[in-house]
């Protein structure tokens, strides 16, 4: 042993301890001086771990962000390929107008085609800078990817609310008969 405490000496010469529970002692304090215990982190380290946390935040956030806009493109993409695939074919010389954005388009139509966009059976989205006619069906897988899409569903629009006209309103405008064949 190199050199004991000059207490463990008396404590030796005494008889009060044992050489073999003196060198264990000190066995324990060389030890516990040179471990590696749980320090206090010192603030430098504390500032660090705060900053990884944050950094660690931030990157979730920004790829739970991306994961999104790339879920909705992907969207965007399959209500595109619906329109692509499912799109009425258009026929007939007859003009159908209706607006979008506060601005009249028209589409060209025949008389078959009209009275099943009055009724709701065809829907007209918008893609790209074009319109196009789509059955219901369809049109309702587009509302489920990307509902802006779609510019003008009247059957969406009868069963969205009921008419806020009491009767007599409807009395009123009875009066004034609309002509059948009304085209604007």
């Amino acid at each position: 042993m190199a050199k004991a405490n000059p207490l463990q000496e008396q404590l030796l010469k005494a008889g009060l301890v044992k050489k073999s529970k003196v060198a264990e002692v000190a066995r324990e304090q060389n030890k516990a001086r040179h471990a590696k215990g749980p320090s206090e982190p010192s603030e430098i380290q504390l500032d660090a771990e705060r900053a990884r946390v944050e950094k660690a935040e931030r990157d979730r956030a920004l790829a739970a962000e991306r994961k999104a806009q790339a879920r909705i493109t992907e969207l965007r993409a399959q209500a595109r390929q619906i329109i692509e695939d499912r799109k009425v074919p258009r026929s007939g010389e007859s003009e159908y107008r209706f607006t979008v954005d506060g601005a009249i388009r028209t589409v060209l139509v025949d008389d078959d085609l009209r009275k099943k966009l009055s009724l709701g059976a065809l829907v007209i989205v918008r893609l790209d800078e074009r319109y196009e006619l789509l059955a219901r069906a369809a049109a309702d897988k587009v509302r489920e990817r990307d509902a802006s899409m779609i510019v003008l569903d009247h059957g969406q629009d009868a069963g969205a609310a009921p008419s806020a006209t009491t009767s007599e309103d409807e009395a009123y405008y009875a009066q004034f008969q609309v002509p059948d064949d009304l085209v604007w």
